[in-house]
């Protein structure tokens, strides 16, 4: 497919399928959140057509509506996870990228080269008052890194007359929203002569004052630069001379062994397909008639066909898997590579970096009580009871989000609120989702005090409870905690099945019977459940999704 200017679409390009790229890529610029009429303004599409995207984003799951607001949702960073499952990178040598950071105490990240910029793909960060991290997917100029200088040395003229088309431009940068304006001139040629000749890079404040780097390049066996591995911190801590010195030989003795990983490594397995997303697409037009527009979802469901062990696709195996006809298929991945998301070389079709520019800055840093929130206010609303989500925090619960009902006689808990967790029903799903040892050692530990009446605080018999906890897959207390409270809650797991969390509903005692509470709640409280797995599950693939 040949190359076209970004303002001339070609022919066969699928407008709706730009429209709706333009309104997620509004949205990542805005930190993930704008109005409906904030967006007409951004994106200048009339305001039925922006109704009418978001109807399908949302429909799609990587759009929360509320009201008259837009906000990006987590199932979206599919999207990205394709990119990064194709590329391998996060995957093979992100473990390696941690240990680094652990072993030096500072952060440490990955970046791919994007045109003229680099592009975050992994990120370990130390947890300090002055933390110092980037978001995956965060584009950064070149001139301004420490990868920069290392891909540069790479470059053919062609891209060294884009870099400076570029700079003129933009000579602040106000392209690159994740990195402060320029306000000092950048003698890139020279660093990246030094860069070619030293074989690493030095970062001394220009992304930022205070921010300090060093970069050692990553090569496949084949001898090509596939990432750059930076180690951050700041002039608090390090110059950027003593950082080189503390770091760079560990630094390079990581990327030795990230090496010796890309080649030792097997060759990769094709993940599962996304196949029948057509008929889904087909099924969603048939229910919601005209708002929702087919040829977007559709386009953006060629992203998801791409993955672990399917990094170069035919038209072909495009079209196979995801169900869509080849007409279709082509079509969008004309649209897809005039904007940048895709490349072309001879009969094969790869994503691009550009791909993690559809809302993964803004989500990598998610959390869990974000990701729950709409999930149990959804589940508020059915029940008409209060729904919270809590994690254990040693041998307490603590309350991370929480949506109440508006009653005379309601539940009142706020978020932050610690309990023990033996005499919860989330604290007893998540104490029965441990190891058995485990569990044994806290409940041994435990001050097991009678906080009503129908306390149960008998080593033996709490025990012989968590065993049917764990059995049942839901636990229901029943005035353990306060006389008059019933609760029943079914744990939170994460892509591997540990439990890491649990959501309840709480009601007064009067309102359901403890039978009513598993007939009438149960599968509407595992349902929720699900719903936050499966968010959790995308979220939680290539970002660590902080859950405290």
């Amino acid at each position: 497919m040949p190359s076209t200017s970004p303002t001339d679409p070609p022919p066969e390009a699928v407008a709706p399928l730009m429209r709706g790229i333009a309104v997620l890529r509004a949205l990542t610029d805005a930190a993930g959140t704008l109005s409906l009429s904030e967006l007409e303004r951004a994106t200048g599409l009339a305001r039925a057509t922006v109704d009418r995207v978001t109807a399908t984003l949302a429909r799609m799951g990587y759009v929360r509506l509320d009201g008259r607001d837009a906000a990006l949702a987590p199932r979206l960073m599919e999207l990205g996870n394709a990119y990064l499952a194709a590329i391998r990178l996060p995957g093979l040598l992100g473990a390696r990228a941690d240990a680094l950071a652990d072993e030096l105490d500072e952060s440490v990240s990955m970046a791919v080269a994007d045109r003229d910029g680099i592009r975050f793909v992994h990120q370990a960060t130390r947890r300090r008052a002055m933390s110092l991290s980037f978001r995956i997917g965060d584009l950064l100029p070149a001139e301004r890194t420490g990868p920069g200088p290392l891909f540069a040395a790479d470059w053919t003229e062609t891209e060294w007359a884009r870099w400076h088309e570029r700079r003129a431009a933009d000579p602040e940068d106000r392209g690159f929203p994740a990195v402060p304006p320029r306000t000092r001139e950048v003698p890139f040629e020279a660093r990246v002569e030094e860069a070619r000749e030293r074989g690493w890079a030095l970062d001394d404040q220009l992304i930022e004052p205070g921010l300090v780097a060093v970069t050692a390049p990553v090569r496949a066996p084949d001898g090509r630069l596939v990432c750059a591995v930076s180690v951050v911190s700041h002039t608090s801590r390090h110059s950027a001379s003593s950082l080189r010195e503390a770091a760079l030989p560990r630094l390079r003795a990581a990327v030795a062994a990230m090496e010796r990983e890309l080649r030792e490594a097997a060759p990769p397995r094709p993940g599962p397909r996304s196949a029948a997303l057509a008929a889904w697409t087909g099924a969603s037009k048939q229910e919601l008639g005209r708002d929702f527009i087919e040829s977007l979802a559709r386009g953006l469901t060629v992203l998801t066909a791409f993955g672990e062990g399917r990094d170069a696709l035919t038209l072909s195996a495009v079209a196979e898997a995801t169900g869509l006809a080849r007409a279709t298929a082509r079509r969008a991945l004309i649209t897809l590579e005039h904007l940048g998301y895709v490349t072309a070389h001879e009969r094969t079709f790869r994503l691009t970096p550009r791909v993690l520019d559809l809302g993964y800055p803004p989500l990598s840093r998610t959390t869990l009580s974000a990701i729950a929130a709409p999930h149990l206010a959804a589940l508020a609303t059915r029940v008409h009871d209060s729904a919270s989500l809590a994690v254990l925090d040693g041998d307490d619960i603590r309350y991370t989000a929480r949506v109440a009902t508006s009653r005379i006689m309601s539940v009142n808990i706020t978020v932050g609120t610690r309990f023990p967790a033996y005499a919860t029903s989330m604290g007893r799903v998540m104490l029965a989702g441990l190891e058995p040892g485990e569990r044994a050692e806290r409940l041994a530990r435990s001050e097991l005090r009678a906080l009503t009446p129908y306390t149960v605080t008998g080593p033996a018999e709490l025990a012989a409870m968590l065993d049917s906890v764990a059995r049942s897959g839901y636990a229901l207390v029943d005035e353990e905690l306060e006389e008059g409270l019933r609760s029943i809650a079914v744990p939170v797991r994460d892509r591997a099945g540990t439990v890491v969390a649990a959501v309840n509903v709480a009601m007064h005692s009067v309102r359901r019977t403890a039978e009513e509470c598993v007939g009438d709640l149960l599968p509407r409280l595992r349902a929720a459940a699900d719903r936050i797995e499966a968010d959790l599950a995308v979220a939680g693939r290539f970002t660590r999704v902080a859950t405290g």
